[in-house]
């Protein structure tokens, strides 16, 4: 018989499976491996560090650009004196520890602002060749680290001049929260700035004092295994099947240290969208280290965990066992039965009667059997004759063999290591929703303020006496600044004086509003406006409507679950995922939530985590209302994030995850093996059945055809053997000449 034919192989194969999924069972559903930081709390401080480091890519991208848009503005416009540009640039982008503009033929600085800096660097591999103006990192004699950025000045009629602005490469202003600290490392481990370590003078006892001794070191020493692991290209550095972040990241496990275990988080500067965009800050080889102490567990098993799995196994082994004794009995020894009957009958011995099954289509293919040897003996009924029928088929055993399998797979699958809701969350993953819900709230804040900083950059450029010229400079900034979607300028009466890109809608000039606001309720889209008035035209203002996409692109985040935007009556204005414009939050926890994070405490808002237990349902939920500095700070907006405590990687969840895999791979083994019998046994035997019992009836004219080479195939092989045989025995009958009978005739 062919290896993959007949009913063997399905069964062998069932056998195997479940052989396979028992072995499975006992090591996933048993006593887990002991932990010494839960997986959730690692990959949590690996979205801290991810985040961590869009942010500072964010904020050095936006710094370089910010200084190529006001070089390439200053240029197109009549020279300005070195003092006023730096004093303009600094009103305008608050973000640089120094500002320089040089002469560059003579070398000779011409205005200076804020912190001094060196020009040891600056030489002629910087200024010409491929990589010419190309921001690097330059260290002080401080020993402090500046990245350097460079633009070129070059007006009509005056020599061309350079640029320059240094800012530190300090960890973002983030809030790290309580106990985690931060560090920017370069590419060869060196720590170049940290924060969230407090100072050894302001500890008060020698205990405190080694501990941070102690943590600095694990910080230096996880830095360089962070640095090594990012050398790694992206693809290759991460688990097969996974996205999300798209640089290297990871996690990394240091010393404890009086009953704490510091973990880390660790990803490099990487372009948001390597494909389209090049990212200057993921150009210069920089990781961010986010490391947290957090508590040891113990990695107690819980009280007969350890027989879970084997129970579990063995209870499966015993019903495989007895759904493979089902088949065997049932379906396999009945099958090579009729084989063995049906090939006896085509070599022509036709001296023993058939062995009958019992039931179903092998017992109707045996009284064929039966029939057709009587026939051919000449010893028994005619073509003519009838057999009982025997209702109940090959369904049967594989229904019986299906329903002892899923007395295992459904227990297993929908009620063993089931959850409810005092599953225990660790209070870490709590705070670090909190944390990276500001983080992100910090995010949207600044990118509002960015966008209208950029606003007053432009406006001081616009003539709104040529409104031709102001339509061809709104058009060029439009295509510059991705996350506009309309730039329009509106005069004093409101009227739209010069305009580009999507339809304007309408502005008000009241000094009592904001000049961030969010408008049309009704719409399919909230409508995000900012504006910066023009300079030397009272009343005129430009505005830019933010597209609601740009912000919804920066809440994406994974490991953060369903993170949304809401104005001060807790409407929603943006979301990760699909909203409806100005659609409540849900739920009520979520909105009381935001009113109890709005409400002022010192020096204002704060933000809030929870974790909200309903029912069975455990989430993990957080509010950062917008605080800091800019222009959009006191919008009363907030950040609002939420997700099932079952998405994080808990032992509890885990356990039950696995238990409903074990119970659908089950499923699967039922599904394919006993599908397999079916097609190749099940459905070819009652066919069989239905042509033997035709041809017993006298149907000698249709020829069988075995479709399959196995089992079922060798017997319609020799049942057409049969059928010859029978067809041969008729057709010499007609011909012999009929006999006198004994006796019979005169004397």
């Amino acid at each position: 018989m062919p290896l993959l034919g007949g009913i063997r192989p399905p069964i062998a194969v069932l056998c195997l499976l479940i052989v396979a999924l028992a072995a499975l069972t006992a090591k996933v559903l048993g006593p887990g491996e002991d932990t010494v930081v839960p997986k959730a709390v690692l990959s949590s401080q690996q979205h801290f560090a991810e985040d961590g480091a869009i942010a500072l890519r964010a904020s050095i991208d936006e710094r370089v650009t910010d200084l190529e848009r006001t070089a390439a503005a200053l240029n197109a416009k009549e020279p300005e004196e070195p003092e006023r540009v730096l004093s303009d640039l600094g009103r305008t982008y608050q973000k640089w520890t120094g500002t320089t503009v040089v002469d560059l033929e003579s070398g000779k600085v011409l205005a200076a602002r804020g912190e001094r800096i060196p020009f040891a660097w600056l030489d002629k591999d910087v200024l010409t060749g491929e990589h010419a103006l190309t921001p690097r990192m330059v260290r002080l004699e401080t020993g402090d680290v500046r990245l350097m950025t460079m633009a070129l000045l070059d007006a009509k009629d005056r020599p061309q001049q350079l640029l320059i602005a240094s800012n530190s490469l300090s960890v973002p202003a983030i809030n790290l929260g309580p106990f985690r600290s931060m560090a920017v490392v370069a590419r060869d481990g060196e720590v170049l700035a940290t924060e969230g370590f407090e100072q050894s003078e302001a500890l008060n006892s020698d205990q405190e004092r080694k501990e941070l001794v102690f943590l600095q070191k694990q910080m230096s020493r996880l830095s360089d295994q962070a640095a090594e692991r990012t050398e790694e290209h992206p693809v290759t550095a991460r688990e097969p099947g996974s996205r999300g972040y798209p640089g290297v990241s990871g996690t990394l496990l240091g010393d404890d240290y009086a009953g704490r275990v510091t973990t880390a988080g660790y990803a490099s500067l990487a372009s948001s969208d390597p494909e389209e965009k090049d990212s200057v800050a993921a150009g210069l080889g920089l990781t961010v280290v986010a490391m947290l102490p957090v508590v040891q567990q113990q990695g107690a098993a819980e009280t007969g965990r350890e027989l879970y799995g084997l129970v579990a196994a063995g209870a499966l082994v015993v019903l495989g066992l007895l759904a493979a004794a089902v088949l065997w009995a049932a379906v396999q020894r009945p099958l090579l039965r009729l084989f063995l009957e049906s090939r006896r009958l085509a070599r022509g011995d036709l001296t023993r009667p058939v062995a009958v099954p019992r039931w179903g289509e092998a017992a109707r293919i045996g009284t064929a059997l039966e029939r057709l040897r009587a026939q051919l003996n000449g010893t028994g009924e005619g073509p003519g004759a009838k057999s009982g029928k025997v209702r109940l088929g090959m369904r049967v055993p594989l229904a019986a063999t299906a329903v002892l399998l899923l007395l295992w797979c459904v227990p297993v699958g929908l009620l063993l290591n089931r959850t409810d809701g005092s599953v225990s969350v660790p209070a870490t993953i709590v705070n670090d929703q909190r944390d990276r819900t500001d983080l992100i709230a910090d995010r949207v804040r600044r990118a509002l303020n960015e966008a209208q900083a950029d606003l007053v950059s432009t406006s001081r450029l616009i003539d709104a006496d040529d409104p031709d010229a102001a339509e061809t400079l709104l058009t060029d900034a439009l295509e510059e600044h991705t996350r506009y979607q309309a730039l329009y300028v509106v005069d004093a009466g409101g009227e739209v004086v010069a305009r580009a890109g999507g339809d304007p809608h309408d502005w008000s000039d009241d000094e009592d509003l904001p000049l961030v606001r969010v408008s049309g309720k009704g719409d399919r889209k909230p409508v995000i406006q900012a504006a910066a008035p023009v300079p030397e035209h009272k009343g005129t203002t430009l505005v830019g409507e933010v597209r609601v996409e740009f912000l919804n692109s920066l809440l994406k985040r994974p490991g953060l679950g369903e993170v949304r935007v809401v104005n001060a009556d807790a409407r929603t204005v943006a979301a990760s995922d699909g909203f409806l414009a100005f659609e409540k939050l849900p739920g009520d926890a979520l909105t009381d939530l935001v009113r109890a994070g709005n409400v002022r405490v010192g020096a204002g808002p704060v933000e809030n985590g929870l974790l909200i237990r309903d029912g069975g349902d455990v989430t993990v939920a957080a509010a950062a209302p917008f605080s800091g500095g800019g222009i959009a700070s006191d919008i009363g907006w907030t950040v609002v994030s939420s997700q099932d405590a079952d998405h994080f990687e808990i032992a509890a969840y885990e356990r039950e995850d696995r238990s409903v895999l074990a119970g659908m791979l089950g499923l699967a083994a039922i599904v394919v093996c006993l599908g397999w019998v079916h097609l190749v046994v099940a459905r070819p035997l009652r066919a069989l059945a239905t042509s033997a019992e035709k041809l017993a009836d006298g149907d000698l004219k249709t020829v069988h055809y075995p479709r399959y080479q196995d089992e079922v195939g060798a017997v319609v092989r020799s049942l057409e053997l049969l059928r010859q045989q029978l067809q041969a025995r008729r057709q010499n009958q007609a011909r012999r000449p009929a006999e006198p009978r004994p006796g019979a005739g005169g004397r």
